[in-house]
This record gives structure tokens, sequence and C-alpha cells, in this order.
């Protein structure tokens, strides 16, 4: 090979090598649009036809009449407890706690939710599953949390001091009227910090969601597998009317 041929074959393999070079991108700049959604759209007869069938069913699923309701029932109804509340955190205690004592041989001592959990007024009329969708969106299951004496005087204060009425059942609260504990009562009885209890709550709140970081602390768990809006829907179809107000679960006194 001549010398004007091995200088030919060597640039043309540096080129060759250069271009089998991978480039590595760079960012250059972000730039953004607003789309606009079209809603106004006229859906397709084809695709119409298929969903018409299911979208009838749920509709006529949701809104078969379970129970009826004789006045609006509220979260915001009350200081320290209220309609909605109670209504719930009684809901959840009557029908997980069978689920519970079957599988463990124990029973739920009381029930704590969260106010914000509760996100519609149970309207007054005829309430259906939809009425339960409405109040409880959230795909939140109910878990049993064994707590020592430790935490539970950590929850109370965390309730004491508490700006909202969140939910609780089979626990009683009394404070004076600067709202320093007087008593707590759990099933009936004087508050033991020397052993523990079983308090039905959210998959949420146990690991500590709305401040309350005390449910961390649990001993034990054991989840129900039960939603909180199954344990609505179940209720509703067991009953006639629905009855909620507030009472003395949590009292201030004079």
């Amino acid at each position: 090979m001549d010398l004007k041929n091995k200088h030919f074959v060597i640039i043309a393999t540096l080129l060759l090598g250069q271009s089998c070079k991978e480039s590595v991108p760079k960012l250059r700049n972000i730039e953004g649009q607003r789309i606009q959604i079209n809603y106004s759209a006229i859906p397709k007869d084809s695709v119409e036809n298929v969903i018409a069938p299911y979208r009838n069913r749920i509709n006529e699923v949701l809104d078969s009449v379970l129970a009826y309701a004789p006045k609006a029932i509220s979260k915001t109804e009350g200081i320290l407890n209220s309609p909605a509340g109670n209504l719930m955190a009684d809901i959840v205690m009557q029908e997980v706690n069978p689920v519970f004592a079957a599988r463990t041989g124990k029973q739920i001592d009381f029930v704590l939710l969260n106010f914000g959990s509760i996100r519609s007024v149970i309207s007054q009329g005829d309430i259906t599953e939809r009425t339960a969708y409405e109040v409880m969106p959230f795909e939140n299951s109910i878990v049993i949390a064994e707590l020592d004496g430790k935490a539970i005087r950590a929850m109370v204060s965390f309730l004491t001091k508490s700006s909202v009425a969140h939910p609780i059942s089979g626990i009683q609260i009394i404070v004076d009227k600067n709202k320093s504990l007087q008593a707590v009562n759990i099933q009936g009885k004087p508050f033991d910090e020397n052993r523990t209890y079983y308090v039905a709550t959210s998959d949420y709140l146990i690991t500590g969601g709305d401040k309350m970081d005390f449910l961390k602390e649990y001993l034990t768990l054991t989840d129900s597998d039960y939603l909180i809006r199954n344990t609505l829907i179940d209720y509703f179809k067991k009953i006639d009317t629905l009855k909620a107000a507030t009472d003395d679960r949590f009292l201030q006194i004079n």
C-alpha cells in the first residue's frame, strides 16, 4: 500500500470512529405551555355503546336506597364531638369488632378516626351506596393497634388540645372549663395506664397521619381487611333510619 492510500485509510478510520461515539444529550432549555382540554368532544357511538351498560349498572347499584336520614348529619355540628363523627366511629366499632374478635379472640376497646376523613355531609333523605362514597371517598381500611398506657396518654393529650372533633367511640374524655383533663373512661371503666388497649383506627393514621404520631408506637397491629367505606355500606343495609347526635363521649364540665 502506497503512502497516499495509507493516509486515506487512517483518515477514514478516524472519521468512522468519531461517528460511532454516542453523543451525550444536553438540556438546553425547558419550555411549557397550557393545553386546553376540550370537554365538548362528541362521544363516538361505538365506544358509548360499550360503556353505557356498565355505567348504568354502576349507577343502579350506587343509587339503590339502603336507609333514610330524617335530618342532615354533619361533622361541624358540635364542638368536642359531632353527629357525623360519632356515627362513623360507632359504625366502625359495630362492624369491625366481630371481625377482630373472630380472628384474635380479643375485643376492640375503642375507635379513633380523624375529622378530615369525613368528606361530606350526610344529607337528609334517602341513603345509598353513593352516600358512603361521598362521605368516605378514600380507600382507607381499618387496622387494630395495641397501645400501652403511655401511648394512650399521648393520644388523650392530643385530642384535648385539638381544634376539631376527631371521631371516637368506646372511650370517654372529660375536661374542665379550661380543657384540663379530669377523667378518661374506656368501655365504661377508668383508664388503667398499666395495661394495653386495642384501638381501631385507619391505615392512614397508624403511620402518623394527621400528626397522630402516638399511633406509630403500637405493640401489635392487626389488619381487618375492611374498608371504612364498606363498614358504612354494610351498616346502612342493616338499619332503616339513621340516628346521630352529639353526646357525652367527649365532655367539658364547668
